[in-house]
């Protein structure tokens, strides 16, 4: 371990935000956060298995039992559910595209590292439901899902489309499904979706872009040297998103050169923050374009101002996932960086604030932020732990 005293204070939080529903994802009501969300709890539901703490996965399986008990009839999964009535909410103007993934990576990575597969047998229907929207939501069968605005966890950003994060997300699920019950059906879908990324995330000077015709001449602004954030029949997004490119690290979508690419990239923004990444680069400016569509994208108040929040602020949690990613490509001492980093964004103010301003490092956002002490587990564990290994098996 870098920090034993860190590390044991973002498990300490875990078991603040342990109710009988599941893990919430702030222990102060703000804003709903004092709810059990797919994807906060999944995430630090996985988090809260690497400590090997008997207490915190029995935490875990409540937030499982908690999502699928009130997945909708068609499919999709809850944004949240509240533990003080029950109520359930499926999202605001639009769902939540990448919870089905969420859920059906939570109950896989619960049997992986239980052994026990009652829990899965139990709701496989509910499963096999999460995969058939999904397939559903690719509309044309090509193989990617079409993602609406708000539609994952960046919800007050401007992307929708077919955003890579969460078709990455959707080849996790089935991988780890698959792992599970053997199903060629799931092995060979994950197999058509990881080619089509391929084909259609990376710019190829040398051949043609096959997902669709417009996309051929969009991708000449494309960068080259990290995987295209997404697309739609109108536009790219040139931004960097740090999420699909840890992601891609993470389930080896890369060759070897894509993958030294990506990481040069890492270190290159590393030496300009110096403390921790943002998840999308560069902030979109008052003066942009862009900023017409990010303006009126909120819920509560505005809070993409530049390097604010989802527009390029810096998040614990998508940094753990880095620090993971780089340890599993053997960049040990980057990781052990990035790490140590993260606990010191905990440690600012009142403790494990959801997000950093991404020039001032000041928090900003929700403070005692469940998912922002995941991030720092999964960075201190992923070195060493079986269970992550065997999560992004290849």
């Amino acid at each position: 371990m870098v920090d034993q005293i860190a590390y044991h204070r973002a498990i300490n939080l875990l078991h603040q935000a342990s109710t009988p529903f599941g893990f919430v994802a702030a222990v102060q009501e703000h804003d709903n956060y004092k709810r059990v969300w797919t994807r906060d709890g999944v995430i630090t539901a996985v988090a809260a298995m690497l400590t090997g703490e008997k207490k915190l996965i029995e935490t875990a399986e409540l937030t499982i039992k908690t999502l699928f008990s009130n997945q909708h009839t068609n499919g999709f999964m809850p944004s949240n559910v509240s533990p003080a009535d029950g109520s359930v909410s499926f999202g605001g103007t639009t769902g939540r595209a990448d919870n089905p993934a969420w859920a059906v990576i939570g109950i896989c990575a619960y049997t992986i590292c239980t052994g026990e597969k009652a829990l899965y047998e139990q709701y496989q229907n509910e499963i096999d439901k999460c995969f058939q929207v999904m397939e559903a939501w690719e509309f044309n069968g090509k193989h990617l899902m079409y993602v609406p605005q708000s539609g994952d966890w960046a919800d007050e950003y401007i992307q929708h489309g077919y955003i890579l994060f969460d078709q990455l997300l959707r080849v996790w699920a089935l991988k780890l499904a698959s792992s599970i019950s053997g199903n060629k059906k799931w092995t060979d879908k994950s197999a058509h979706i990881i080619k089509t990324i391929r084909q259609n995330y990376w710019k190829h000077n040398d051949q043609q872009i096959s997902y669709t015709v417009n996309l051929n001449h969009q991708m000449k602004d494309g960068p080259d040297h990290f995987w295209l954030m997404g697309f739609n029949p109108s536009r790219i997004y040139t931004y960097f998103d740090l999420q699909a490119n840890v992601f891609a690290l993470l389930l080896n979508l890369g060759d070897t050169k894509q993958n030294e690419s990506v990481i040069h990239y890492f270190k290159a923004l590393y030496q300009q923050k110096n403390l921790l990444l943002p998840s999308f680069y560069p902030a979109i400016r008052d003066t942009d374009a862009d900023m017409n569509e990010l303006k009126n994208n909120y819920a509560y108040s505005f809070r993409n101002h530049p390097d604010y929040f989802h527009n390029g602020g810096l998040w614990p949690v998508w940094n753990g996932c880095l620090a993971a990613a780089l340890a599993k490509h053997g960049e040990t001492e980057f990781a052990k960086a990035i790490t140590l980093n993260i606990h010191a964004a905990n440690a600012k103010d009142s403790l494990f604030n959801e997000c950093l301003h991404g020039v001032s490092q000041k928090p900003c956002g929700v403070p005692n932020c469940t998912w922002s002490a995941a991030g720092a587990i999964i960075a201190e564990q992923a070195a060493t732990s079986e269970l992550f290994k065997t999560l992004f098996a290849d």
